[in-house]
């Protein structure tokens, strides 16, 4: 009992200092219960076999596929509309929302939906992402209260109280108790989270070195207007011919860049599109979109003579297919090359769609164009291809990263699909019309995802999880069996309560609250609420007053436990994506943690009298 306390103290203190990632404390403090002797090694690994890390993998795909497809982006420019540019506004919408889904959904399952929103809603409006993502994971929790299925430790205390033979709570038996939380909450976290989660320590690095957005480079080389996009109608005289039968570049002067075409179910709702870079071999069809780059006289009279529609050209769709920009070294082997013999084609199937000399842009006869030292060419292709002009040449250097500019570009054509298999999941884990655990619907919605083209590739969705959060919990959890184990939990929860019993019911409710709350900062908050529960009933009893307030105590306390990132899946899955330190849990989540204590103690015996 003694060394794991020692090992708590210690992990919780490093914890606070932050100077080591807490993936590598947790880990740490997990090795060192092995050492001892006070775990067996599959004790001590069966965190990382957990549902809750299991379901929090899948979850971190899924919220990626929202982000991906630019579904976030749709649904947070919605509520930002609601906010009408107001933070506060902004900030009361996350928090009432999120309750609102938490009611029904795992905590841990509304973070991981909303979190690519609020991120999306917190760029847009120029927010920090961590002035919101943790009163998202608190209200995740509070929303719990307002139902009988929002978190699991109601359903502990619904055992309970039918075991002992009392009259079982009803599904919404919990709503007065979670909107005095919520509200609580709100009131409690505004003036916190703008004092300490406002202007947090290196909170620009996500735009820092970022170089230039894909919209930079269309706007810069003016894109839009060097540019056509044209559909190939029917019965016009390119359909069925090959890219180098129509000599375009000796009869019009003219390129193409890319053939797309693009494809939709009866309902118009979910749409597919393949893009390619037209090579002489490539077959036109009726239907294709073509994108021309030229004299735009001549692509209008080429586009007349065969039957094309012109498209409208306001955006630029990189999927597959991006842009970025490299500059040739003083020793590339093709200075003083025109453009056409550079090879850029024909070894990398890469288009230079212009080339920026000194402060003038070249677009028009590019093929002709000597290249020269320090030229700076915008080529096309796709990101893999691009990818590769980094790896392979040292006659130039690509500006930027093309790996992380394409896991930027949202696949929006997805975006239904995405908000589809998202719904099917919430469903699942709602209704279980389907006999399957939640941790199920959340691996097969993943699953979905990635199959259906939500990512660009496997290793997209890979990217999306954050271990440094999984590896957190899963090295975590099994503390709770150590405490269990040694008696330490037993010794003080027993302790606590039988010195408070003979100072009266309120008196007794309190420390029934507070020691629950205590033990879930280092429990889990299941496993807390299961040991509490019989407690908190055998107290009620034994001074003859009702057991209801002492076990909603129980799980209140359980619940409502925000004083560190380890104590609950949705605190530290927040963690990363906010850059919060644990200083910064203890900030806000400790005081909002106590002043929800205070409010129930004297609110419970008021909804459910003793």
């Amino acid at each position: 009992m003694t060394a794991t306390l020692i090992i708590l103290a210690l992990t919780v203190v490093m914890f606070i200092i932050g100077k080591i990632r807490a993936d590598i404390v947790a880990l740490c403090a997990l090795t060192a219960l092995i050492l001892l002797g006070i775990l067996t090694p599959e004790e001590a690994l069966a965190g990382f076999s957990s549902t809750v890390i299991i379901m929090m993998v899948g979850l971190f795909v899924v919220g990626g596929a929202i982000l991906q497809t630019g579904l976030a982006k749709a649904v947070s420019q919605k509520i930002m509309k609601l906010a009408a540019g107001s933070d506060t506004r902004m900030f009361l919408l996350v928090v009432i929302v999120t309750s609102a889904i938490g009611a029904f959904v795992s905590n841990t399952g509304t973070v991981a939906l909303m979190m690519p929103i609020v991120v999306s809603m917190a760029v847009q409006s120029g927010t920090q992402p961590a002035r919101l993502l943790m009163p998202l994971a608190f209200a995740s929790s509070m929303g719990g209260m307002l139902t009988l299925i929002g978190t699991p430790p109601n359903l502990v205390i619904q055992d309970a109280l039918t075991a002992a033979g009392y009259e079982p709570l009803e599904f919404f038996s919990f709503f007065p108790v979670g909107v005095i939380c919520i509200i609580t909450g709100i009131v409690v976290m505004l003036p916190l989270s703008k004092k300490f989660l406002y202007k947090k320590k290196g909170s620009g690095k996500h735009n820092s070195g970022r170089g230039k957005t894909l919209d930079d480079l269309v706007s810069e080389y003016n894109l839009s207007n060097a540019l056509r996009r044209y559909r190939i109608k029917q019965h016009s005289a390119i359909a069925g011919k090959s890219v180098a039968e129509l000599d375009l570049p000796g009869r019009y002067g003219l390129s193409i860049l890319e053939i797309r075409n693009e494809s939709s179910d009866r309902s118009g709702l979910i749409r597919n599109v393949t893009q390619s870079l037209a090579s002489p071999e490539s077959i036109l069809t009726a239907g294709d979109i073509i994108y021309l780059t030229g004299d735009t006289a001549k692509m209008s009279q080429f586009a007349s003579e065969n039957r094309m529609e012109e498209l409208d050209n306001n955006s630029i769709d990189f999927y597959d297919i991006g842009i970025s920009e490299i500059v040739l070294m003083p020793t590339a082997r093709i200075i003083g090359m025109p453009l056409r013999k550079s090879g850029f084609r024909e070894r990398y199937s890469i288009n230079v769609l212009g080339i920026k000399r000194n402060n003038d842009y070249i677009m028009n006869d590019l093929p002709q164009v000597k290249l020269q030292s320090g030229d700076v060419l915008l080529v096309q292709g796709k990101w893999s291809n691009i990818a590769q002009l980094d790896d392979d040449e040292t006659d130039w250097v690509v500006l930027g990263q093309p790996e992380k500019q394409a896991s930027q570009v949202t696949l929006d054509y997805k975006a239904p699909v995405a908000a589809i298999i998202m719904l099917l999941m919430i469903a699942a884990m709602v209704f279980e019309f389907i006999p399957i655990a939640p941790v199920t619907a959340v691996m097969a919605a993943a699953l979905l995802m990635v199959i259906t083209g939500c990512f660009r590739n496997v290793e997209a969705a890979y990217k999306t999880i954050n271990w440094e959060s999984i590896m957190l919990i899963a090295a975590m959890m099994p503390m709770s069996v150590a405490l269990e184990k040694t008696g330490t939990s037993a010794l003080i929860s027993h302790s606590l309560v039988s010195s408070l019993g003979s100072m009266g019911p309120t008196v007794l409710l309190a420390g029934i609250y507070f020691t629950t709350s205590l033990l879930t900062m280092f429990i889990s908050n299941t496993a807390t609420a299961v040991l509490m529960a019989p407690i908190a009933m055998t107290s009620a009893t034994e001074i003859g007053v009702s057991p209801y307030p002492f076990l909603f105590a129980v799980t209140l306390g359980a619940s409502m436990c925000f004083a560190s990132p380890f104590s609950t899946p949705p605190n530290a899955l927040v963690m990363h994506a906010g850059e919060y330190t644990f200083s910064d849990y203890i900030k806000v989540g400790l005081p909002l943690q106590i002043i929800i204590g205070i409010v129930m103690v004297f609110a419970l015996p008021l909804l459910f009298p003793m």
